[in-house]
């Protein structure tokens, strides 16, 4: 847990505990059941989340970004490189 408490920028792992309460509220990962390891990857990304401006490609927005990349790779794939969309699109 100290790893956990230093990612998040804690003195300790006691000031952790103290705040993961309101941590959890604000959809703070859970620890694992069995292990009561926390999954780094997910504290990272919880962590980014928050800063939507900084990392759009965790937003819905950067979502649907990335679907217009791929929208158009699949287009390019099915007319042999050409940039037709032959995709309907959505409004």
């Amino acid at each position: 847990m100290a790893k956990v408490a230093a990612r998040m920028g804690f003195a300790g792992v006691r000031e952790f505990e103290s705040a993961l309460p309101e941590l959890r509220r604000r959809g703070f990962p859970s620890a694992d059941p069995t292990s009561g390891h926390y999954c780094i990857e997910a504290i990272d990304r919880w962590r980014r989340r928050r800063h939507p401006d900084l990392f759009p490609e965790l937003t819905v927005l950067g979502e649907a970004r990335d679907a217009s990349v791929a929208r158009q790779r699949l287009a390019e794939r099915r007319t042999g490189g050409h940039r037709e969309d032959p995709l309907p699109r959505r409004s």
